[in-house]
C-alpha cells in the first residue's frame, strides 16, 4: 500500500475533496435558504435525501472535472508539479480562476432561483442580449457591492487554502521512490474510481455502454423544489447549452394532429400539410353598436391571481382591480402559457404560446414578423405604450414587425422622468397614454396596449404618486400573504392604485363608456407560501402561470365569473368575437364565449422552461404534466390536499384526453411560431 504515500495521489485526493466539500456546502446553503419554497418542508425526508444524493454526485463530478487538469500536470513523468515551481504557480492560477467562476455561478444561481424559482441554466444567457438593462436592474435591486466583496473574500480564503494544500503535499521530499509497479497499481485503482465518480452511478452500470448520471435523474419527484435541490448549476448550464434546439417535433405533431385540429376548429383539416388555419365569422354575441368600441389591453406586471382578495389574499392589495373585475368578466382559472414578460407580450399579441426552448421567441429575428389578429381591426389606430425600452428581449421587433401602422411609444418619447431601470412610473405611463387616447378618440376607434413595469424589482415608489400611501408592516406578515417582502406588497398596491387612477382618467377623457378594457397579469412570481389558496398552485408551480385577468366594459357586458380554464392567447379572439370581426387565423387563441370542442375547457402551460421543458394541460379541476417528449406523465387533482399524488389511474379517460392535448398543443405551438410568419 506504499502507493498511498504518493505526494501526487494525496494532493489530487485533497484537491477533489476540497472542491467537493465546497460544492456540498453550497448545496446545503441552498437547502437552508430555500427550504420552504414550493412546500419543500412538506416533502418526505426520503425524497430530500434522494435529491441531496443526486446533487452530491453532480458535485463530485464537477470537483473531479476541475481537478483533473491539475492531476494531468502532476502525472507527467519528469516535468511535473513536484519538480517545477512555475508549473505549480500556473496550476494555482488555474484553480483560482476555477474557484472564482464556481462561486460566481452559484451566487448567480441563488439569485436566479430566488427571483424565478428555477436553477441557473443556459436559458439565462438570454439576459446577456440586454446586458445593460439586466445589469441596471440587478444594481438597483440587490446589494451588489456587498455581494461582490463577499464573493471575492470567499474566493480568496479558498484559494489560500488550496495554496496551503499545494505546499503541504508537493513541496516536500518524496517518501517513496517511484516505480513502474507502483505506478501501475496506482493507475489500476485511481482511474476506475475517477471513472465511477464522473459517471455518478453504480446501479445498472453497463461498462460497455455506461450511462452517466443525467439532469433527468434529478427530476424524479414531480415537485420542482425537490428537482432543483438535485441539480448543480454549472453542470446544468453545460447540459442545457449543448442540446441542439429543434424547431418542433413533426412526428409528434402528426401523431396528435387530429386532436389539435378538433381543439382549434380547423376549417379543412389536412394531416399532410399540418394546417392550423380556420376562418371565424361574426358571432351572434357581438356588440351591437353604431360606433366601434375602442380596445385597451393593460398588461399588469407580475400580477398573479394570489395578489387579489378575490382569490383569498388577506391583505387586500388590489381593491381597484377587484372592483373592476366584479363589474365585468372575471376569469377565475386564467393562465399565461409560460412565465416571463417577453413571453407574455409574444403570446398576447400573436395568440401563440411562446414554446421556444433556448430563448424567448421575441429574440428570434426569423419569426418576429407574425400574422396577428390586431391587424384585422380595420379603421383602428394602434398604439403600444411602455414606460421603458421596448428593446428589452427585442420586443420592439415583434411589435413593429407584426402590427401594421403601430405607434410605439417608449423610453425617450415621454415627458415624465425615468424612475428606475424600467423607465417612467406606471402612473405617469397611464397619464401620458390617457392624453394620447383622449385625442385618438376624437377621430375614430383605437386599439391600445399598455405595458406596465412598476411591480418589479427594485419596487420603486416614486414621490409623484397621486396620494398613494405605503403600508408599513413586518416583512414576515407580507411573506405570509405570498409576497417576497413589504416592498413588493407596496409595489402591487401602487400598481393597483395606478390602474384605479387610469380608469378615472378614461372617464374624464370621455372614452371610458365606449371602450373594452382587457386587464391581465403578466405572470406571477413563484411564491413559497400561499396558505389561502389550494396547495396545488404552490406545489405544482401553477402559481407562476395563474394570473388575475378580466374584461371590463360595463356598457357592453354584464358581470360574470368564468370558472373554466382560460388562456392568455384567448383574449384577442374573445375581443374579436365581441366586435363581430370576420378573420382567418392559424394560431391557438379561441373565443372564450364559444363552447370548447374538447369538452371541459383545457389550456396548455409550460411549467419548466429550457432544453427539457415540463409541459401540461390544465382544466378547472385537473393538471396533467409530462416531459416534452411525453414521458413521466401524471395527472393531479387541483382541489386535493395532496396534489402531488398522481390520480391518473382513477380517471383514465380524462388522463388520456389531457395527455394528448398537452403533447399536441405544445408541439402545435412550436410549429405555429414558424408557420404563422408573414410570407415575403
Amino acid at each position: 500500500m506504499s502507493w498511498l504515500k504518493s505526494r501526487r495521489i494525496r494532493y489530487f485526493a485533497a484537491l477533489v475533496a476540497s472542491f467537493f466539500l465546497l460544492l456540498l456546502g453550497l448545496r446545503m446553503v441552498f437547502l437552508a435558504f430555500f427550504a420552504d419554497h414550493h412546500g419543500l418542508v412538506h416533502e418526505s425526508p426520503r425524497a430530500i435525501l434522494q435529491a441531496l444524493s443526486i446533487g452530491a454526485r453532480f458535485d463530485l463530478r464537477l470537483a473531479l472535472l476541475i481537478s483533473l487538469p491539475v492531476a494531468v500536470l502532476a502525472a507527467i513523468p519528469r516535468f511535473n508539479l513536484t519538480k517545477c515551481r512555475l508549473l505549480r504557480g500556473a496550476a494555482l492560477l488555474y484553480l483560482g480562476i476555477a474557484t472564482l467562476l464556481t462561486l460566481l455561478i452559484h451566487i448567480l444561481d441563488f439569485g436566479h432561483y430566488a427571483y424565478l424559482e428555477q436553477r441557473l441554466s443556459a436559458t439565462a444567457l438570454r439576459f446577456l442580449s440586454n446586458a445593460d438593462i439586466s445589469t441596471q436592474m440587478v444594481w438597483e435591486s440587490y446589494p451588489v457591492v456587498w455581494i461582490t466583496l463577499g464573493w471575492l473574500l470567499a474566493s480568496a480564503l479558498f484559494i489560500t487554502f488550496l495554496a496551503r494544500i499545494q505546499r503541504r503535499f508537493l513541496e516536500r521530499q518524496a517518501s517513496v521512490q517511484p516505480s513502474w509497479t507502483r505506478t501501475g497499481i496506482t493507475a489500476a485503482v485511481v482511474i476506475p474510481l475517477v471513472f465511477l465518480g464522473l459517471i455518478g452511478r453504480v446501479d445498472d452500470l453497463n461498462l460497455q455502454n455506461p450511462v452517466p448520471l443525467r439532469w433527468s435523474d434529478a427530476f424524479f419527484s414531480g415537485n420542482p423544489a425537490v428537482d432543483a435541490l438535485g441539480l448543480n448549476p454549472a453542470i446544468f448550464i453545460y447540459d442545457t447549452h449543448r442540446i441542439a434546439q429543434e424547431r418542433y417535433d413533426e412526428n409528434a405533431l402528426r401523431q396528435h394532429y387530429d386532436v389539435v385540429a378538433r381543439y382549434l376548429g380547423v376549417t379543412t383539416p389536412d394531416p399532410a400539410t399540418l394546417t392550423m388555419t380556420r376562418t371565424v365569422g361574426p358571432q351572434a354575441h357581438r356588440i351591437q353598436s353604431p360606433k366601434p368600441p375602442n380596445v385597451v389591453f393593460v398588461m399588469l406586471e407580475s400580477l398573479g391571481a394570489s395578489r387579489s382578495a378575490l382569490f383569498g389574499n388577506p391583505l387586500n392589495p388590489t381593491p381597484n382591480l377587484d372592483r373592476l373585475a366584479t363589474e365585468g368578466w372575471l376569469f377565475k382559472n386564467f393562465h399565461v402559457p409560460v412565465s416571463g414578460t417577453a413571453k407574455t407580450v409574444w403570446a398576447s399579441i400573436t395568440g401563440i404560446p411562446d414554446a421556444a426552448r433556448s430563448e424567448s421567441a421575441t429574440r428570434n429575428p426569423f419569426i418576429s414578423n407574425q400574422k396577428v389578429l390586431i391587424n384585422d381591426l380595420k379603421g383602428y389606430e394602434r398604439i403600444y405604450a411602455v414606460g421603458g425600452s421596448a428593446g428589452w428581449a427585442n420586443m420592439n421587433a415583434l411589435i413593429k414587425g407584426s402590427i401594421e401602422d403601430i405607434q410605439l411609444h417608449e423610453e425617450g418619447a415621454w415627458q415624465s422622468p425615468n424612475e428606475d431601470v424600467w423607465g417612467i412610473s406606471d402612473l405617469n405611463l397611464f397619464r401620458e397614454t390617457d392624453a394620447l387616447l383622449r385625442e385618438k378618440a376624437k377621430s375614430g376607434p383605437f386599439f391600445a396596449y399598455i405595458q406596465t413595469a412598476g411591480n418589479h424589482r427594485p419596487f420603486t415608489i416614486p414621490e409623484d404618486n397621486d396620494g398613494f400611501v405605503k403600508v408599513d408592516i413586518p416583512d414576515a406578515e407580507a411573506e405570509a400573504a405570498g409576497f417576497q417582502s413589504t416592498a413588493q406588497l407596496n409595489a402591487v398596491r401602487l400598481l393597483d392604485h395606478s390602474v384605479g387612477r387610469f380608469i378615472e382618467m378614461a372617464k374624464r377623457s370621455g372614452y371610458y363608456d365606449n371602450t373594452i378594457f382587457v386587464l391581465f397579469g403578466d405572470h406571477n412570481g413563484r411564491i413559497s407560501r400561499l396558505p389561502f389558496m389550494p396547495p396545488a398552485f404552490e406545489l405544482l408551480n401553477l402559481e407562476s402561470t395563474h394570473v388575475h385577468a378580466m374584461i371590463h366594459a360595463p356598457r357592453w357586458i354584464e358581470p360574470r365569473v368564468t370558472e373554466e380554464a382560460a388562456s392568455l392567447v384567448d383574449l384577442l379572439p374573445t375581443v374579436a368575437g365581441m366586435l363581430g370581426l370576420n378573420y382567418t387565423t392559424a394560431t391557438m387563441g379561441r373565443d372564450l364565449q364559444l363552447p370548447p370542442p374538447e369538452g371541459e375547457r383545457a389550456v396548455p402551460v409550460i411549467l419548466r422552461e429550457g432544453a427539457y421543458p415540463l409541459i401540461g394541460a390544465v382544466t378547472r379541476h385537473h393538471l396533467v404534466t409530462m416531459n416534452a417528449d411525453g414521458s413521466q406523465a401524471s395527472m393531479h387533482d387541483l382541489a386535493s390536499g395532496t396534489p402531488l399524488q398522481d390520480v391518473s389511474a382513477t380517471a383514465p379517460e380524462e388522463f388520456a384526453r389531457l395527455s394528448a392535448l398537452a403533447r399536441g398543443l405544445h408541439e402545435a405551438a412550436r410549429f405555429m411560431m414558424y408557420d404563422n410568419v408573414v410570407d415575403d
